[in-house]
């Protein structure tokens, strides 16, 4: 039932509705009797939507008519995002297929979203006080919209955010509200075709409202999440709150919805598509208002080669080829490897890489992938990217923990939902020659079965075999896809998680775990500083990418970082929050190049990225040569803005 689990895959299927119904009446010990079970468990309903990434043949026309099935809701060049039923996927995916002579070259899922979990304080914390470094500066001469891609909502009548009662909020963008329908562009605000627009009138009048009856100003404009302490606000917070680092910036904010909290996801998407669609719509905004765009994400994905060529990646680097637009990402928390005390489960989160070589053909190696055990059921999915020299051949044989084997799986070859003795259902594919980068790659999928009786994923250690075939280079990385984890609740004695399976200490390689959208060419990848400590946040994720570019770029302060605690109520004492991840460091470099915009518009999104790297600091011990956890160093802003005119300024050294 992968597709109950799949961000990019809106079912309202009968096979669907009863695997999330039997896993909710499961957890709750509701009588499971009175489920309607489908007459079939097909995997492929005309009722499913799946998200997708549609690659077009380069020669076609832009403005042309697209193809029948594919009906983009966004197009960028030869790339497009569009909505399938999984009918129309296999139409396309056939051998008989006529979907090439019609401008489609291949399609691919969106990756899935990992909502993120910053450390967060206990402690109650005041206001932050104001960087030193930007209270020197005057107002810039220009506008600039700092944007904000994130989840948990955004509290948009926090003080942080007000000027004279009224936000500073120009928009907020929910795609997680399936009630509205399409909305259409206007003079000021780009159009829509899913979610709601909150436009700055409105919230305007909320917090009048609420001012009036000493409510919050959000019981009268609600978005479809409003998570107490949201990551969405303290960010926001962080790059252009009153207190944070551009407070003269145009606000505006998208809201994932990745469905955190809700155990019935079928009914979103909540994958990079959704990222695609984000990054439009505030760059259209941008371009009506005549301003320079700064944006930060402080999302990530596993998914893919994390060398640049996914779909979004693609995608968003596409969007910053002209000037006056700059794009942050978090590069992860996946950086640490070990326990540092006692109970401490933060590896978890970090053994996400492995990789080795095969020397010759016919030799074997065993990566060793870990499922949570100690009376937890595992009841997410979990997948593994092994990514490999086109030169190459590999076969691929999975061990369970228990000793049961499957056959080998040669290259062009594949199982799919093949059920295993002790409940869990095993998904490998075994790709020649992806047409993103021509390399190849093994997926490996493990499931649990979400239908009477639920049976999580097997815990214990599982064996993925890898096996020469023909070996020019033999080198191979291997990426886990990672989930949060968070307990789901009991199914009879067993308590059930959606939890990170994680590579044994003997498999895992402590690199190359910055996230796959932070290994984006053009994207400025931010690492998490604690500046107090002068190192490096033992979490923060480290590179380099598959192709040995260097990111993270940079890091900043993410450690500690107060800000504003989003829908915390009117009680004072509750509106700030400390936070540490590399989500606050990213909104930090944001809010820089922000700052940059707003005084030099014409600075392009590389230009920013080296003003940022030629004038950081390293770490103390470190030299002025890329580190992999720490890039080129700590961000100095006031160095930053410096150099803004450098690109643009010459001397003519000609006497005459």
């Amino acid at each position: 039932m992968r597709s109950v689990l799949s961000g990019s895959v809106q079912s309202d299927s009968a096979a669907a509705k009863y695997a999330c119904d039997a896993l909710d009446k499961a957890v709750s010990k509701e009588p499971p009797s009175d489920l309607e079970k489908p007459d079939s468990m097909e995997r492929a309903t005309s009722k499913a939507r799946v998200s997708c990434f549609v690659h077009l043949d380069p020669g076609a026309d832009e403005k042309a008519t697209a193809p029948d099935a594919v009906k983009p809701s966004a197009r960028r060049g030869n790339l497009a995002v569009a909505e399938f039923t999984p009918a129309q996927i296999e139409s396309l995916s056939s051998r008989k297929s006529n979907a090439y002579e019609n401008g489609v070259l291949y399609v691919e899922t969106g990756s899935a979203l990992s909502p993120p979990v910053p450390l967060e304080s206990i402690a109650s914390v005041t206001a932050p006080a104001v960087p030193e470094w930007r209270s020197k500066l005057g107002t810039p001469p220009s506008e600039v919209i700092v944007g904000l891609i994130d989840v948990g909502g955004f509290d948009f009548g926090h003080p942080d955010f007000l000027d004279d009662d009224t936000t500073r909020f120009a928009v907020i963008w929910d795609q997680g509200d399936e009630k509205s329908t399409a909305t259409p562009a206007t003079k000021d605000l780009p159009g829509v075709g899913y979610g709601k627009i909150i436009t700055a009138a409105e919230m305007n009048q909320a917090i009048a409202d609420a001012e009036a009856v000493g409510v919050a100003p959000s019981d009268f404009l609600q978005q479809s999440v409003e998570q107490p302490g949201s990551h969405g606000t303290h960010v926001a917070s962080i790059a252009a709150g009153n207190r944070g680092v551009c407070p003269t910036a145009i606000i505006a904010g998208v809201n994932i919805a990745p469905g955190g909290e809700d155990l019935d996801r079928r009914q979103s998407f909540f994958d990079s598509t959704r990222l695609a669609h984000a990054v439009d719509f505030l760059l259209e905004l941008g371009d009506k208002r005549g301003c320079p765009v700064s944006i930060n994400i402080s999302l990530g994905t596993n998914g893919h080669a994390h060398d640049g060529t996914s779909p979004i990646a693609r995608w968003i680097d596409s969007s910053l080829a002209r000037p006056g637009r700059c794009v942050c990402v978090a590069a992860g928390n996946s950086g640490q490897e070990a326990a540092r005390f006692e109970g401490d489960i933060g590896f978890v989160l970090g053994r996400i890489h492995a990789s080795d070589r095969i020397p010759a053909r016919g030799l074997v190696n065993d990566l060793e992938w870990q499922v949570v055990g100690n009376g937890r059921v595992d009841v997410s999915e979990n997948e593994m990217e092994i990514w490999y020299r086109p030169g190459d051949e590999f076969s691929v044989q999975v061990r369970t923990p228990d000793g049961e084997m499957t056959d080998w799986v040669g290259p062009g070859e594949f199982y799919e939902n093949y059920p295993l003795e002790a409940g869990t259902f095993l998904s490998v594919y075994n790709e020649r020659y992806h047409p993103a980068n021509g390399a190849n790659r093994i997926s490996v999928f493990l499931s649990p079965r979400l239908k009477e009786p639920i049976v999580g994923v097997q815990s214990g250690t599982w064996i993925v075999r890898l096996k020469g075939i023909e070996v020019r280079d033999g080198g191979y990385d291997a990426w886990i896809e990672r989930d949060d984890p968070r307990p789901v609740g009991k199914v009879g004695e067993l308590q059930t998680w959606q939890f990170p399976s994680f590579f044994s200490t003997r498999s895992n390689v402590d690199n190359s775990s910055v996230s796959s959208l932070a290994c984006a060419r053009d994207v400025i990848a931010v690492g998490n500083a604690d500046t107090t400590g002068e190192q490096v946040h033992h979490t923060s994720s480290q590179g380099p990418t598959w192709d040995g570019r260097t990111k993270p770029d940079i890091v900043a302060t993410g450690t500690d970082v107060i800000a504003a605690k989003g829908f915390g109520g009117s009680d004072t004492r509750g509106q700030w929050v400390s936070k540490t991840g590399t989500s606050m460091a990213s909104p930090y470099v944001c809010g820089v190049a922000a700052q940059m915009l707003a005084r030099e518009p014409r600075l392009t999104a590389r230009q920013i990225s080296g003003i940022m790297q030629r004038t950081a600091q390293p770490l103390p011990g470190a030299d002025y040569t890329w580190q992999n956890d720490a890039g080129f160093g700590v961000i100095q802003p006031q160095l930053c803005l410096d150099q803004i005119t450098q690109p643009f300024t010459s001397n003519d050294k000609d006497p005459s």
